[in-house]
């Protein structure tokens, strides 16, 4: 997500803003230390702008390199 985020140009108080959410909310989601379901990641897509199976295809083949 960070990666997205930083190549969007957005900090992480304005995603969390236009997801009506905190800062520290970005923070734990970008640190691991809180996962996402499947509509807030459809929400993060939507105010990056990013590819959400993208994302997913990530995961996918990660999960098949262990």
């Amino acid at each position: 997500m960070t990666e997205y985020r930083q190549e969007a140009g957005l900090h992480q108080a304005v995603v969390a803003k236009r997801l009506g959410r905190h800062q520290p909310f970005i923070a734990n989601i970008e640190s691991g230390q809180r996962r996402v379901d499947v509509i807030e990641l459809l929400r993060l897509s939507e105010v990056i702008g990013f590819d959400p199976m993208e994302v997913i295809a990530e995961l996918l083949s990660f999960e098949d390199d262990e």
